[in-house]
């Protein structure tokens, strides 16, 4: 492998290629006509289990060639490289034949796993940072709750000590993959006699545990990525809480960060310019003034972000962490999933509401699954906030119940 300096990129990128070459297949030109389209999956149980154990296949071959975690150290099994390096594999490894994705693997690798090397003791390290890596062991996110979404400090899934355990009872929404996970990093209210965002302990729940129920929910979309879980007296050792007492809002912020961060990196989710050309081609729209500006407007977007991309790979090359820049990433890529979606509307018209035979009709997964990215993540209003405040400096909102124990906070 190269060193870490961007001086060595085009021998990393020369090395990834051939190695690339030896493990997969070249990918063939694809009819974007014909391409997918769909933001989640929308898979039988036993089909899309199968698809997570390839993509955990293919990241088993990654990490041990050393391409799996590029960017970590070497006592975790990787490389010690710079962004730009793991960004370089990704552009190679997009020419090649691969299992391709699933949130479920994504939060465990891009989410999770960096916060446990961030968290984690050395025992909690060594047991989930390389194997998550690996792609040995799965991981959930445990935070929303019914009443606790966007306003996710205001969870009420509480833990309570017993001796050198905790025992938690509540419950939690929207939880990618829960039905395919081995862990999952969990948000509980230990304290609720201190204001919200103090009372709150992070801990990691094997998903084995008894109490623990998982429930998958049926999505608009058709598929069933999504879950909820139940939790009921549920005991959790005291060596698996992740981070000090009371600092699971640190700890969360912390995921939410990575996972804002990642969001912007996952262009390929749904639809975009290339298969909406190919769309107004096929049915001969691309004449109609209002599609040629929205297909304009979607071709815009995707170029400002690639633009905005690189100026984040500088960014970080030059040892300089985006920070709340994410936010500002992350609102933009869930407003181009929604003029994919209008621009769609417009090309497609009665065909999007009525199946012709024809194929056009899939792109009812994107519609129906685009909205779910203006809430995953902390929902486009959370973004606006954050970055009125944190980038343009505008004064803080009122906040009521900024000194109120939790407890005696309306609900």
């Amino acid at each position: 492998m190269p060193g870490a300096d961007a001086s060595g990129l085009a021998d990393f990128v020369r090395q990834a290629r051939e190695w690339l070459a030896r493990h997969a297949r070249p990918r063939q030109d694809r009819d974007e006509a014909s391409s997918d389209v769909a933001v989640f999956h929308d898979l039988p149980f036993d089909e899309e289990k199968a698809l997570l154990e390839r993509i955990c296949a293919w990241q088993h071959v990654k990490f041990d060639a050393g391409y799996g975690a590029l960017t970590w150290p070497a006592e975790y099994g990787g490389a010690g490289l710079a962004p730009l390096f793991e960004e370089a594999f990704a552009e190679v490894e997009a020419e090649f034949d691969t299992p391709g994705s699933h949130e479920l693997a994504s939060v465990s690798l891009h989410l999770i796993a960096p916060t446990v090397r961030l968290f984690g003791t050395p025992e909690q390290q060594e047991r989930l940072a390389r194997p998550l890596l690996r792609g040995d062991e799965l991981a959930c996110q445990l935070f929303s709750e019914p009443s606790a979404g966007s306003d996710l400090a205001g969870l009420s899934t509480r833990a309570v000590r017993d001796g050198d355990d905790w025992v938690v009872t509540g419950q939690k929404v929207w939880s990618s993959g829960a039905q395919f996970a081995g862990w999952g990093e969990l948000i509980a209210r230990t304290d609720p006699d201190v204001p919200k965002h103090k009372g709150m302990t992070a801990f990691l729940l094997p998903m084995g545990t008894p109490g623990v129920e998982v429930r998958p929910l049926r999505q608009m979309s058709g598929g069933s990525s999504f879950c909820e879980v139940f939790l009921e007296e549920v005991r959790i050792p005291d060596s698996l809480r992740l981070g000090g007492v009371g600092e699971g809002w640190r700890v969360a912020l912390a995921t939410l960060g990575f996972e804002r961060g990642h969001s912007g990196q996952t262009s390929s989710v749904g639809g975009g310019y290339a298969q909406l050309v190919a769309l107004a081609r096929k049915l001969g729209r691309t004449g109609d003034p209002e599609v040629r500006r929205l297909l304009a407007e979607v071709w815009v977007h995707e170029k400002t972000a690639q633009i905005a991309a690189q100026r984040d790979r500088e960014t970080r090359l030059a040892g300089i962490e985006p920070g709340p820049i994410g936010s500002l990433r992350k609102l933009a890529w869930s407003q181009r999933l929604t003029l994919v979606s209008e621009a769609a509307a417009v090309v497609l018209g009665p065909r999007l509401v009525a199946d012709t035979g024809d194929g056009t009709f899939k792109w009812t997964e994107h519609v129906l699954g685009a909205p779910g990215y203006r809430i995953a993540g902390g929902s486009d209003e959370v973004q606006r906030t954050i970055i009125g405040e944190r980038l343009l400096g505008l004064p803080q909102e009122p906040r009521t119940d900024r000194d109120v124990p939790w407890r005696e906070v309306p609900r």
